[in-house]
């Protein structure tokens, strides 16, 4: 029999029996391949995801990769038997944000694949077509399962607006960070650094395309065009914020927990900083970061360190919440 992860309340999880949802119209069921976890995954385990972005019980599991079995009426019948990955925000498509193309700033209040809606901790996940992104034939459906926070970063490098020849920094060494430096080198910087809190991720940075490292204990270079933070501490967005140049870009990618001391903002204003922030994907970052994998600027699955199956969920959920320098993404496979 079948199983799927649900977590009733934090701290509480059970393995139940897994029933497909039938595609209904304009949905497609996908066989799960493989799910990520990442932090806020450990945030609905552990009850620290923000009131409302939340709702037990659910089936986690946002980041993930699989095969559509079946579509239900009105979706694309040749969508069965493609390999996909898929965004989790659940917009209206009608308000004004929507139809900007921002459908992660949706009117209609937040839904999210695993937060809200069930998720991909299960052999099956049935959602609304229109969500999916289709990948090329003979894709690696484990390195896919980290297109989701490609697709964040990928919003973030394009916030960004890095150009050729410019100077760019990346602010944290786990798999966000890994993949901006991906999709930063892309853009044929003169000089990529990045800054972590240690010097056991300087080598699979570089190996990345970075051309320097700096821990946040040293002295840091200033001048920076572009600078991302993907981090996600108050330390690490201040640390951020001195690095640009005055005129330059910062995107700020991590949340850090409630209460964090902000950036100063008349050290912002005088310096005439552009700050941008990153909370989800939306659809063209998601083509962004689908186009990167498929043209194979963007290699996710050196990232992976751990594939174990769905019945080891809180083992996994320990390990990724480990901070061991030897654990990067964490998999699940149904």
């Amino acid at each position: 029999m079948s199983t799927e992860i649900v977590v009733e309340a934090p701290g509480r999880h059970r393995a139940a029996p897994h029933t497909p949802r039938e595609p209904g119209p304009g949905e497609a069921l996908v066989r799960v391949h493989a799910v990520g976890i990442c932090g806020s995954d450990r945030e609905v385990y552990e009850g620290n995801r923000p009131e409302g972005y939340v709702r037990y019980p659910l089936v986690p599991g946002h980041e993930w990769s699989g095969t559509v079995e079946r579509v239900g009426p009105g979706a694309p019948a040749s969508l069965a038997g493609r390999a996909v990955v898929g965004e989790g925000f659940r917009n209206c498509q009608v308000c004004d944000r929507c139809h900007a193309g921002e459908t992660t700033l949706c009117d209609a209040g937040y839904e999210e694949t695993g937060f809200t809606r069930p998720g991909a901790m299960a052999p099956t996940l049935t959602l609304p077509a229109r969500l999916l992104h289709v990948l090329p034939e003979g894709a690696d459906l484990t390195a896919a399962a980290l297109l989701e926070p490609a697709a964040c970063v990928a919003a973030a490098a394009l916030k960004a607006r890095a150009r050729p020849g410019e100077r760019v920094a990346v602010v944290g060494t786990g798999t966000l960070g890994m993949l901006a430096v991906q999709f930063l080198r892309a853009a044929s910087p003169a000089e990529l650094l990045v800054v972590g809190t240690g010097r056991e991720r300087e080598r699979p940075a570089r190996r990345f395309g970075a051309t320097g490292f700096r821990t946040r204990g040293g002295e840091l270079p200033g001048g920076f065009d572009v600078v991302v933070e993907t981090a996600g501490s108050a330390d690490a967005a201040r640390t951020a914020a001195a690095l640009p140049r005055r005129g330059g870009r910062l995107v700020l990618t991590g949340i850090p927990a409630p209460g964090a001391d902000g950036l100063d903002p008349t050290d912002l204003v005088v310096r005439q900083l552009e700050v941008r922030t990153v909370f989800g994907a939306p659809p063209a970052a998601w083509a962004h970061a689908v186009r990167m994998f498929a043209a194979g600027l963007l290699d996710p699955l050196p990232l992976v360190t751990h594939e174990v199956p769905l019945s080891a969920f809180a083992r996994a959920i320990a390990l990724a919440g480990s901070g061991h320098p030897d654990v990067g993404k964490v998999l699940l496979r149904p």
